[in-house]
């Protein structure tokens, strides 16, 4: 039973096609105002998009085909959102948030408790049970929405950047536990995080300009990006262009020899992609095979863990502090970039 969607929003510039199976969680990366908030807002029924359709198996959620427009309301979908505020009743005791949804779906009031009291231990708040929301720390309310949300049975769980209100002593429990309960779970992660996208998620979606631009297996995406925003994420360089037997050549004229993936051929749209700890910085033009050298103005000089990033033309390099005193590096100088060809790795775009 697969949940399937395509939708447009033309106002927003939003026009997606995407599919999850029945045990598989996708994250969805991409830069701000990318369409990741609209993409779920279209999906749990807050927003409705000009065309398309989407269905859980036999259920469709909504069908704006002429002559069709079915649209099913939210609270009868079978999806939950989890959203980057835990959002609970004030009024209401943390069980009694968690029983909301199995009472709003009929169970009876000791019913929807003890449903309520099993999913509280699952996320290790069964302590919590009767306390108030004001009484409850961000890491601990956010593990109450994720009982909250599970505990009304969804179809599609839909998680908004959870993690991101959290601070750094909360956020990796929570990874962890979403890690736990999403196993066997369809569910759609919206992320900024790499870390959540390789923790969690089966697969990877990364969004621009409302639009799908890569997709595919987690690591894959992230060990060998398409796109500038996810090369980024990943921490790699990225250098757009057209394959040649020996590399590619970017739209500049500059030719980049690397290691050709099996599936890319002279003539193909490519990318070149390799780490900014494969970059030597030098004052003076490098000569030689297997080198590529580019010139470069430097833009900014940064602080990256124990290293120097040196960024430059949307490259970047990381060098240690030593080294970048002895060449006296400060934004506006010229230099060139400096990589082997063996550190680069050339695919598809």
């Amino acid at each position: 039973m697969t949940f399937q969607l395509d939708a447009t929003l033309a106002a927003r510039g939003f026009d997606v096609s995407l599919s999850v199976g029945p045990d598989e969680t996708l994250a969805v990366l991409g830069p701000n105002g990318a369409g990741k908030s609209t993409l779920l807002a279209i999906i749990a029924g807050l927003l409705r998009p000009d065309a398309g359709k989407a269905s859980i198996g036999d259920k469709v959620l909504f069908d704006l085909a002429a002559g069709r427009n079915l649209w099913t309301a939210p609270h009868a979908r079978g999806t939950a959102l989890l959203a980057q505020e835990a959002l609970l009743f004030p009024h209401l005791s943390t069980l009694d948030n968690v029983a909301f949804g199995p009472r709003s779906a009929g169970a009876s009031r000791p019913a929807a408790r003890e449903t309520a009291r099993r999913w509280l231990d699952e996320v290790d708040a069964g302590s919590l049970a009767a306390r108030r929301p004001g009484q409850l720390s961000g890491g601990q309310a956010q593990r109450v929405a994720v009982a909250r949300a599970l505990a009304a049975d969804p179809e599609l769980l839909l998680l908004d950047e959870p993690m991101a209100a959290l601070d750094i002593h909360a956020a990796p429990l929570l990874r962890r536990l979403l890690k736990r309960v999403l196993a066997g779970r369809r569910a759609i992660i919206i992320t900024h995080d790499i870390l959540d996208a390789l923790m969690l998620a089966d697969r990877v979606i990364v969004l621009e300009d409302g639009r799908i631009s890569e997709a595919g297996p987690t690591r894959e995406v992230l060990e060998k990006p398409r796109s500038r925003f996810a090369a980024g994420l990943a921490g790699l360089n990225l250098m757009a262009g057209t394959a040649t037997a020996a590399g590619l050549t970017t739209a500049q004229g500059w030719a980049v020899a690397g290691r050709l993936d099996d599936t890319v051929g002279p003539g193909q749209d490519a990318v070149a992609v390799f780490p900014p700890s494969a970059v030597s910085v030098f004052l003076t033009e490098e000569h030689g095979s297997p080198r590529n050298s580019f010139p470069v103005t430097i833009t900014d000089l940064e602080p990256h863990g124990d290293q120097i990033r040196v960024r430059a033309g949307g490259l970047a390099a990381d060098i240690t502090p030593s080294a970048s005193a002895d060449l006296g590096l400060a934004p506006g100088m010229a230099v060139h970039f400096v990589i082997k060809a063996a550190a680069i790795g050339v695919h598809p775009s």
